[in-house]
């Protein structure tokens, strides 16, 4: 099965729909950097695509209003010179979000697992931003 994920079946979010806070990055903020978008049916919610141009980008689902803050970051670039448009958002401490990651289905189909590696990977590259 193809892992990649095809991000242009979203809607474009709107960046206003998100609060930008002059004082800075929230202390009670964890960040998160990636492709935003918004939600396909539910307008409380964003999906941010975590390395949206990588061998397998991972799409994270949370609520508007857990949303702090958020940065602008350097656009990605396709290998055909597309600009992908990225953000770092600083999502409340204690939120709750969704990873929404497809996966093949098979009389073995390992979940757990692929959901703790997806896990780890986030929180690598995330300590590895933050260093």
């Amino acid at each position: 099965m193809n892992n990649t994920l095809n991000i242009n079946y979203l809607e474009t979010l709107p960046m206003s729909s998100i609060a930008k806070y002059a004082k800075g990055q929230p202390m009670d903020g964890v960040p998160f950097t990636g492709y935003p978008r918004a939600h396909p049916s539910e307008k409380n919610k964003l999906i941010l695509v975590y390395d949206p141009l990588g061998a397998e980008p991972v799409a994270l689902e949370f609520k508007l209003e857990d949303i702090l803050f958020v940065d602008e970051v350097p656009s990605a670039v396709t290998e055909s010179g597309e600009g992908v448009p990225m953000v770092k958002l600083w999502v409340r401490r204690g939120a709750v979000g969704m990873i929404l990651e497809p996966f093949e289905v098979n009389e073995k189909t390992q979940v757990t697992g692929r959901v703790r590696a997806i896990k780890e990977r986030i929180l690598q590259s995330r300590n590895q931003a933050s260093t």
